[in-house]
């Protein structure tokens, strides 16, 4: 290392180097998350229709629940046994749901 000193050649050239390839790298890097981030992005926006969907039918199916519960309390055997299994099967029954929207 004293020779290359002593040659003129300093340590400028691999401070060099290593500015460029480190700058090289984290540019490399910032590429690929920046197109792993647009695909991840174009994913969400393709499945947020199903996810509309899968809404819905939550809904409608809170609303048909909420309905065979309230038909339960009001002595129907049909909805009462429904009712009793579900529980049975660790299902909670919101009652305060909203009926099923109309489809449209």
């Amino acid at each position: 290392m004293h020779e290359q000193v002593e040659r003129g050649q300093g340590v400028f050239l691999p401070v060099l180097l290593l500015t460029v390839t480190s700058l090289g790298w984290f540019l490399f890097q910032a590429t690929q998350l920046l197109a792993e981030r647009n695909t991840l992005q174009q994913s969400r926006e393709a499945q947020q229709a199903q996810v509309q969907q899968s809404q819905k039918l939550r809904d409608s199916l809170d609303g048909l629940a909420s309905d065979t519960s309230r038909l339960a309390e009001q002595g129907n055997r049909n909805a009462k046994l429904v009712v009793d299994e579900l529980r049975k099967r660790g299902v909670t029954i919101n009652t305060t749901a909203a009926p099923p929207a109309s489809p449209k």
